[in-house]
């Protein structure tokens, strides 16, 4: 090993790089998970028992329909609680959404993440749970209090005017006071609005209404003898939900255990990918160590060693090899944690953060991959090495390969290859879940199978660039060629690293763009409407909001989209309600028979799905049954087909009315005289009284939307790819500086009869390029195809799905993997280049 210290850096680095992302994965999961824990441990640190009012979401739209429902978290509720034998407090507590808007009106952070409290003072007007900063608490329907980072960041002080909303209108209220608080949710990065218990339940609840009481025991008071009190305080068969803190706590600890291991095991995936084209790396480097060695292990095995001694030898050489890159990967892949919590904070400086955890298993399962990667891939050389007949050995540079070797080689990659397709095709038939297992199950083997019979596709493929790199580069670019074939399995190995890289990036890239593409047509194929009016928590719309729309400046028609399930011949179904004489402007569904416009006479209009399962046509009779437990009927007007964007049932909001005083509304949608204006939007807004939580999108802000999604997605895979990216261009640089090393006589000869400097270093660099850009092809061409296969099977669930390649991106990862190759020969190129004449021609 320590004679061939130079050749063997490279493998070390691969192992070490590999090593060092199952490292780095576990240590930033485990640091990230601790830190989590600690701070949300703290949610129910003064929560002894929780009385939740599981009915309380319900009743506000009860409430508001003129129903009467059970209040049984009151202010009596909560005196009677706190008279309990073992309670030291009991609090009151209401909470629910409520977005903050910033100076230009728009919601602060995510809707998810925008809390609302009500603030409960003590004697001394101090709130134990939301310590002051600054200022004092709310007393008034038109004050507030924020947390400190909210207010901070969006330069707030005491005094300023603050627009906050809720499930309501947005009101405008003073800035009194700045609170911190250990709400993990709010130091995460979201949003804290405290307001005196009465603005916050008629804003978040019902008036006199809790969402649940806190209660804090005595001290030496159990939470399981205080739960069994409250208990038998409470009616046995309310809504009502009691749970201690010590369970709280279990549960959220639970969560985030299943939130880090789904983490730590998609990283580790990709830790696998960069250990598996780490693999082909380190076998093929001491394949070619061995090669290079030939008369050495020969004259070993001449003078008595026995072919257990020369496979002990090089696998002993793999083990030492393995430990050390291993270690150096365990301290790096600390660093790579550390990087990672670094990297996340600084995305999201709310994120807890906490020291690093090392932990033993970390240590263990770092070092024990690392050698035994290292060790297996070592196996097979070590074997070869064994097998080296001394006489053979001694009088020739290289055993070649024996045809029988490579007519098992092939007929094995035809085998395996052909089964994994039989699999990948068998899945794109199904066309539906049942079809991603058997891609799941055919991708892997017709990878292995097209790693196995790389070497034969190496040369037909390689040979149709060879009259182009000819024209090209002349004599320096036909040597290339006759070089990147002249052992197939050792540019096979070369280029298997880049195949694997870029079979997962063009398949995840055509993916995408296949469920973007989809999604835009779906949006800009059933909604003509300039602009989507909806609650950025996706919640429902006050049915005032759809009235001021309507008569905003410049629309020309609008239509409130009302949500219901009614049973259609038994079979319950979703529901779109739209305004009948505005439907055809706003929405544009693509007709399979019928017309559109029959909502106007009080017909319905049903997707094809439903129309197939249930037999129905234009003219058909359906018996619905209400919410009310009345029936009626309605006739089918038109069949369309099934879009995500609409209901498998729509019909006029009249209809709906009928049997729903105050239906559910998600959206109302928007037509301007002169189409998605600014100035529409802008007046849009304003009728919606520039509410923070209502969101005003055009269809392409819908478009935009979800491409961001997608890009985000492939921005991360390809990031967390990068890796396995790394690690193949060590292994094309090991490839090279080891033909160069091996052919030191034939450069020189090279040198000799005329070739210079210059040439010597197109030559290595163009074979570098011809070996990437075969690998990259064949990865291409594989990653389209298993994209395709896999977008069959997702059609069922995302209509209208069908495959879209981005040639431009795909000509973009061949020009990126070409230039890989040419980066990664500049080390190699130079070094041949620079090689003395008649030193390398004496070469033995």
């Amino acid at each position: 090993m320590l004679a061939h210290k130079g050749r063997l850096l490279m493998t070390a680095l691969a192992i070490m790089l590999g090593t060092a992302f199952v490292a780095g994965t576990m240590v930033f999961s485990d640091t990230l998970g601790r830190a989590m824990k600690n701070s949300y441990s703290k949610s129910y640190s003064d929560v002894s028992v929780l009385v939740t009012d599981r009915a309380a979401g319900s009743s506000l739209r009860a409430d508001q329909r003129g129903e009467h429902t059970a209040d049984p978290l009151t202010d009596a509720t909560v005196r009677q609680l706190a008279a309990l034998p073992g309670v030291q407090q009991a609090r009151g507590v209401v909470s629910g959404f409520t977005g903050v808007a910033d100076a230009k009106g728009n919601l602060i952070g995510e809707a998810w993440s925008a809390q609302g409290a009500n603030y409960v003072p003590d004697a001394a007007g101090n709130d134990s749970r939301y310590p002051l900063v600054e200022g004092r608490g709310p007393r008034t329907g038109t004050e507030v209090a924020l947390d400190r980072t909210t207010a901070e960041a969006n330069g707030f002080k005491v005094g300023a005017t603050v627009r906050v909303a809720g499930n309501g209108q947005a009101v405008n209220a003073t800035l009194t006071g700045i609170v911190t608080t250990d709400d993990p949710t709010v130091t995460s990065g979201g949003t804290l609005t405290l307001m005196d218990t009465a603005t916050a339940q008629r804003m978040l609840s019902t008036p006199g209404r809790y969402s649940n009481v806190v209660l804090t025991a005595k001290p030496g008071t159990a939470e399981g003898t205080l739960l069994a009190t409250v208990r038998d305080a409470l009616p046995k068969d309310g809504p009502l939900l009691l749970e201690t803190g010590q369970e709280l706590t279990d549960q959220q600890t639970r969560m985030i255990a299943e939130t880090t291991t789904a983490m730590k095991t998609m990283l580790l995936v990709f830790a696998a990918i960069s250990l598996f084209v780490g693999i082909f790396i380190i076998a093929n480097t001491f394949s070619m160590l061995i090669a290079q060695r030939i008369k050495e292990l020969a004259l070993l095995r001449a003078v008595g060693a026995g072919r257990g001694q020369v496979t002990g030898s090089v696998l002993v050489e793999a083990l030492l090899i393995g430990t050390t890159a291993s270690a150096a990967g365990l301290l790096a892949g600390v660093g790579i944690g550390a990087g990672m919590q670094a990297l996340i904070h600084s995305f999201n400086p709310g994120m807890p953060t906490g020291s690093l955890v090392v932990a033993p298993a970390t240590v263990v399962t770092a070092l024990a991959v690392g050698v035994l990667v290292t060790v297996v891939s070592a196996v097979l050389p070590a074997v070869r090495a064994a097998r080296i007949p001394p006489v053979a050995a001694m009088s020739s540079g290289e055993v070649p390969t024996t045809q029988k070797g490579l007519i098992v080689r092939n007929t094995i990659g035809s085998l395996v290859t052909a089964g994994g397709l039989a699999l990948i095709l068998g899945g794109a038939s199904a066309a539906d879940k049942s079809g991603r297992t058997l891609i799941e199950l055919g991708a892997p083997l017709t990878l292995i199978g097209i790693f196995v019979l790389l070497p034969l596709l190496s040369r037909p493929v390689i040979a149709l660039v060879g009259p182009l790199l000819a024209r090209l580069a002349g004599t320096p670019g036909k040597l290339a060629r006759r070089n990147a074939v002249r052992n197939p399995r050792r540019t096979a190995a070369t280029a298997a690293a880049l195949t694997i890289g870029l079979t997962l990036v063009s398949a995840m890239t055509v993916l995408g763009s296949s469920v973007n593409d989809a999604v835009a047509r779906t949006v800009t194929g059933t909604m003509k409407a300039d602009y989507n009016v909806a609650m950025a928590t996706h919640g429902d719309l006050s049915p005032e909001v759809a009235t001021a729309v309507a008569k905003a400046r410049g629309v020309v028609a609008s239509s409130p989209v009302t949500n219901v399930y009614w049973s259609f011949d038994g079979k319950n179904r979703a529901v779109n309600g739209f305004d009948a004489a505005a439907f055809d402007q706003l929405v544009a569904p693509v007709m399979v028979s019928g017309a559109a416009d029959v909502l106007k006479q009080g017909r319905i209009l049903v997707n094809d799905d439903v129309a197939r399962s249930a037999k129905l046509s234009v003219g058909s009779t359906v018996n619905v049954t209400y919410d009310d437990d009345t029936t009626g009927t309605f006739t089918v007007g038109g069949v369309f087909r099934a879009s995500d964007m609409l209901s498998p049932v729509l019909m006029a909001n009249s209809e709906v009315a009928k049997h729903a005083e105050q239906p559910y509304v998600s959206e109302v949608l928007v037509k301007g005289a002169d189409g998605a204006t600014a100035a529409l939007k802008q007046s849009v807004k304003e009728a919606t009284g520039s509410n923070p939580v209502i969101e005003v999108k055009s269809k392409q802000d819908m478009q935009d939307e979800f491409s961001r999604i997608i890009s985000f997605a492939l921005n991360m895979m390809y990031g967390l790819l990068a890796m396995s990216v790394l690690v193949a261009v060590l292994g094309v640089v090991n490839t090279l500086a080891m033909s160069v090393f091996e052919r030191k006589r034939e450069i020189g000869m090279l040198r000799a009869i005329g070739l210079d400097r210059g040439g010597i270093k197109r030559m290595v660099r163009l074979e570098s390029v011809v070996i990437s850009l075969f690998g990259a092809v064949i990865g291409v061409l594989l990653g389209c195809f298993l994209a395709w296969a896999t977008t069959r099977t997702l059609a069922s669930d995302l209509p209208g799905l069908t495959t879209v390649v981005p040639y431009g991106r795909m000509l973009v990862f061949l020009a990126l993997a070409g230039l890989t190759g040419m980066v990664a020969a500049i080390w190699p190129a130079r070094r041949a280049a620079r090689l003395d004449i008649l030193t390398s021609i004496k070469t033995d």
